[in-house]
């Protein structure tokens, strides 16, 4: 594939670039950053060297004294990196070094204290690839069925490599830096859980699933979003005037992941499947929208405990939407209704429903759009239906 143009933009100063293995970090920096000096943490030669002398690092930089920019790929590996970091950003304030820290995995950085780096390191988040970024390359079939990572869709077999992608996190973050006890019972987890994905998480229903206690799945579940490989999708709860529902939806990083990790049989029917894949897409679509945008945006979903229930309320200074999606190609009054009673408890709110057809409707009030031309016009600063 050729080498796709991302909207992600670069701040000027210091910053943490995380994001899920296969989306492209390396390439994105190697790209916009050519003078930058690159240390790589994957090449073991180069780690075991910083993990033993972070002071290295200062070596570095003093004997490149006309770098503006140190890129230090995978830096979760020497987390001990970052107290030389903090005291070279101090020493070099003149001079106005930026470093660029990536990482696949924020958990043993949570446990070093990336509070180290606190205001002078921000922290940004790079996704799997948007349709906008991908143009004429976007498929929606397809897309729903390989997934939007760079790595899977430049793979010479796509299929293969994302039936590998989930073993890969396994054996090189799981299984390599000791973050659970039981590989086994983590990986029944990552099964059992995908049977959440676009769903209400009761982790109790989980655990009996993997057959672990609740405590050990809600423990798997933080080293999930630790990874960056699925998120938490909580309530919208401000001035609610009906009976929510306490748990969060859940929902893998992508669709391609989601559909990989499904256990599929007899009792799994296609629409089912098809239907959590579709709106895991446009989750994954809103969070990327927010992380790279300029506003201050925040994602989370409203279903009151009669089951009325809208699968997306984007929350911001300049953007209050609900938008719902549905996977048939058809709509009625009856698909827009849970819009309808949101708009009536939060009138100051837009909404708009996706759906799988060709053309753009208004029923009751409400915009329908297909949900490919939502995708595909979305980008940041952008929200398609919403005028």
């Amino acid at each position: 594939m050729e080498l796709i143009r991302r909207l992600f933009r670069a701040p000027k100063e210091s910053f943490f670039l995380f994001g899920p293995r296969g989306t492209g970090k390396s390439t994105w920096l190697r790209q916009m950053f050519p003078e930058a000096v690159y240390i790589d943490l994957l090449d073991q030669e180069a780690f075991r060297t910083y993990l033993a002398r972070p002071e290295r690092l200062g070596e570095v930089v003093e004997g490149n004294p006309q770098a503006k920019t140190i890129i230090i790929d995978e830096i979760q590996k020497a987390p001990g990196l970052l107290d030389e970091i903090h005291r070279l950003i101090e020493a070099h304030r003149r001079r106005q070094l930026q470093f660029i820290l990536t990482g696949s995995s924020a958990r043993k950085l949570k446990r070093a204290g990336t509070d180290l780096l606190a205001g002078r390191v921000i922290l940004k988040t790079l996704h799997p690839f948007m349709a906008a970024e991908l143009g004429r390359h976007f498929s929606l079939g397809r897309n729903l069925q390989l997934g939007m990572l760079p790595l899977i869709l430049g793979a010479a077999d796509p299929e293969e490599t994302l039936k590998s992608y989930v073993s890969l996190y396994l054996r090189e973050e799981v299984q390599s830096e000791g973050l659970v006890r039981n590989v086994g019972n983590f990986a029944r987890f990552l099964e059992a859980i995908s049977l959440s994905h676009a769903s209400l998480l009761n982790t109790a229903e989980v655990a009996r699933e993997c057959q672990v206690n609740r405590k050990t799945v809600d423990g798997f579940v933080d080293v999930l979003e630790d990874l960056l490989l699925g998120f938490r999708l909580p309530v919208f709860s401000k001035r609610a005037q009906r009976h929510l529902v306490q748990h969060p939806k859940f929902y893998y990083m992508d669709a391609g992941v989601f559909r990989s990790v499904r256990p599929k049989g007899p009792l799994d029917s296609p629409e089912e499947i098809g239907g959590a894949c579709l709106e895991g897409l446009v989750a994954q679509h809103l969070r990327a929208w927010s992380a790279y945008g300029n506003g201050d945006h925040s994602l989370h979903f409203c279903r009151t405990k009669a089951g009325l229930e809208v699968d997306f309320i984007v929350y911001g200074q300049e953007t209050f939407a609900a938008i719902e999606v549905k996977r048939s190609r058809a709509v009625s009054s009856k698909d827009v209704r849970p819009l309808l009673a949101f708009l009536e408890d939060y009138p100051q709110a837009k909404a708009c429903l996706l759906y799988g057809g060709r053309e753009r409707l208004k029923i009751s009030g409400i915009v329908c759009l297909p949900c490919e031309e939502f995708l595909r016009q979305l980008e940041p600063g952008k929200l398609p239906g919403m005028t």
